[in-house]
């Protein structure tokens, strides 16, 4: 048997120019001379033969090199009417699902979770069914993380996990097409078709529009990938489908991609420079959730608050960009746009009664504007994620964070001033290339100045592409980098302790979420601080109906008075049902 093969490939390096992309396309196309056996050919069925003999005459008068270059600098925002024309070796019936199951699983942060609403709606749309059943699947699609080494490794041990799956299907003839979306596709894409020939699509961050016609490619056999990154792609005009039907919150994402350029983060490769959505689309989305009888609504971005609309050309004007007092950019100076003070502005007045947070923001944008109105909103909770990563300045000038210990420190006390009663969180990173001893104590002692009430700490985790990886040298040994987190983790614990006690004998409006994990008779929710709240379900008044019993239910709002707390829980009894706006007169 004789066969030829011939790969496409188109890669670009990074640029940060006028011109910047990322565009790497793989189309692996298994084309015979004489009749296809399953020696040549991944799938064994028979039936499939004059299918791909068909795709594969099709192919070769299909797309040049040409085609794939236009499509790669063309605008990925698309009107949500539109219908495009399949590529020449596809036709419009190869791009529906025609009802094929597909089983999502979902690694790493909020934005993941987004993303993997993102893209089951667009894959729902072209006719796929969605299961929780992975023995039922036809697609199995993983949504990545590449933020550390552990997060990549826990994908590889998936994937040789379902390498049996994949082989008892290949022998009952009932193929199983397996695809990595996210930022692993983005940052491992060749190694991962390679090492792993049993994946049969790779989808980057701004790729999910292209799963239609990745996956009709797999059904051939092939493998396909697609992991352009975009200038302007922010999928506005899809409206994410919601996984858990009984949520009584949701993720909206702003913005994508990141220019901060920290060196030690791999963002900005995986996912790209900085693009905001336009307000409207934003509002759409925020309204259709609140139509749902949606509670609780979270503004995702990587950079939330330098979020930045150029879509409306009165606003692109030349006011230049509010920093925090004290902080620097890596990057020139932005001008004019919608910033994230007129946002969040918008999106909390579309219900008062909907809760609105933010995450994850940098810092340095947090202009006296932004502080003011949280304080003023009853709905946007008084809660401010504010990611510190280090306590030495010495450290932070290493990572290229743009603020000093300082600058961070007196950012806090005008956030508290502000914002009375606001609760903090932080990440921090133990053991950076450099880190010494002196320098890991600052980090301990800031823990203990600041005393915040959730926190999340990881030690350090080079990866390649980022700037410290090509300037710096990962040179604190890993027993010592577990060792500053462990004292960390320590510390952390010891000051949220104390610092969440203080609510004891309060009462906290709380959103109830569901019964708890750990106790049947139990009911959990979140506090305005985002604490997790655990509390009897019992009944209670409503002080809306004078003389009614009722019982809590998801998505309602309670009162609760607070008898006990540790480092990330607290505990009390409920005392009665309300809404946001009556909760005031109480809290």
């Amino acid at each position: 048997m004789h066969s030829l093969q011939c790969v496409l490939q188109v890669q670009r390096s990074l640029m940060w120019g006028p011109m910047a992309s990322v565009s790497w396309l793989s189309l692996r196309m298994c084309m015979a001379h004489s009749s296809l056996s399953s020696t040549t050919c991944p799938n064994p069925e028979r039936q499939e033969v004059g299918a791909r003999k068909d795709f594969s005459s099709r192919l070769a008068t299909g797309p040049t090199l040409q085609h794939f270059l236009r499509s790669a600098s063309a605008p990925q925002e698309k009107l949500s009417s539109e219908v495009e024309d399949p590529p020449p070796y596809l036709t419009m019936d190869e791009l529906l699902g025609r009802q094929r199951k597909v089983y999502l699983e979902t690694y790493g942060c909020q934005m993941n979770v987004n993303d993997t609403e993102i893209a089951w709606s667009i894959l729902q749309k072209s006719g796929y069914l969605r299961t929780s059943n992975l023995q039922e699947a036809d697609v199995i699609l993983l949504v990545t993380c590449s933020i550390r080494e552990k997060a990549e490794q826990t994908i590889w041990n998936r994937l040789h996990q379902l390498k049996a799956l994949k082989t008892r299907r290949l022998r009952s003839r009932v193929p199983l097409r397996i695809g990595i979306l996210g930022c692993m596709a983005e940052r491992l894409k060749e190694e991962i078709l390679n090492r792993e020939k049993m994946v049969d699509v790779l989808a980057g961050p701004d790729a999910y529009r292209d799963l239609p016609r990745l996956l009709a490619v797999a059904e051939s056999g092939q493998q396909a990938a697609n992991v352009l990154l975009s200038l302007d792609e922010t999928y506005a005009d899809v409206m994410p489908v919601q996984t858990s039907p009984s949520a009584t919150s949701a993720f909206v994402s702003i913005m994508r991609g990141c220019d901060n350029m920290c060196t030690y983060c791999i963002v900005p490769f995986t996912r790209g420079r900085e693009r905001s959505r336009p307000v409207a689309s934003i509002l759409e989305e925020v309204r259709k959730l609140s139509d749902q009888g949606l509670k609780e609504v979270t503004l995702l971005g990587q950079n939330v608050n330098s979020f930045r609309d150029n879509s409306e050309v009165q606003f692109n004007n030349a006011v230049s960009t509010n920093l925090s007092r004290g902080f620097t950019t890596n990057y020139k100076t932005k001008q004019g746009g919608l910033r994230f003070a007129h946002l969040l502005d918008q999106v909390s007045r579309v219900d008062p009664e909907m809760r609105i947070r933010f995450t994850s923001p940098h810092p340095k944008d947090f202009p006296d504007e932004v502080l003011q109105l949280i304080h003023e909103r009853d709905n946007i909770c008084k809660q401010i994620h504010l990611p510190a990563q280090s306590g030495s300045s010495r450290v932070l000038e290493a990572m290229r964070r743009g603020y000093s210990r300082e600058a961070y420190v007196e950012l806090v006390h005008r956030i508290r001033e502000s914002i009375p009663g606001v609760s903090l969180s932080s990440d921090f990173i133990a053991g950076f290339c450099g880190e010494t001893e002196e320098d890991h104590i600052q980090t301990v002692s800031l823990l203990r100045e600041v005393q915040y009430n959730m926190g999340f700490l990881f030690a350090y985790s080079m990866r390649q592409k980022t700037r410290a990886y090509h300037r710096l040298k990962d040179d604190v040994p890993e027993e010592v980098k577990l060792r500053r987190l462990e004292e960390l983790i320590t510390v952390f614990r010891e000051e949220a302790t104390k610092a969440n006690q203080t609510s004891v004998g309060c009462t906290q409006l709380v959103l109830v979420e569901g019964l708890s994990k750990r106790s049947a008779t139990d009911l959990c929710g979140r506090n305005d601080g985002n604490l997790k709240v655990i509390f009897p379900d019992a009944e209670m008044e409503d002080v809306n109906n004078p003389g009614l019993r009722v019982r809590a239910q998801p998505g309602d709002y309670v009162l609760v008075q607070i008898t006990s707390a540790s480092s990330q829980t607290l505990k009390g009894h409920v005392l009665c049902r309300t809404t946001l706006k009556d909760s005031s007169a109480y809290c």
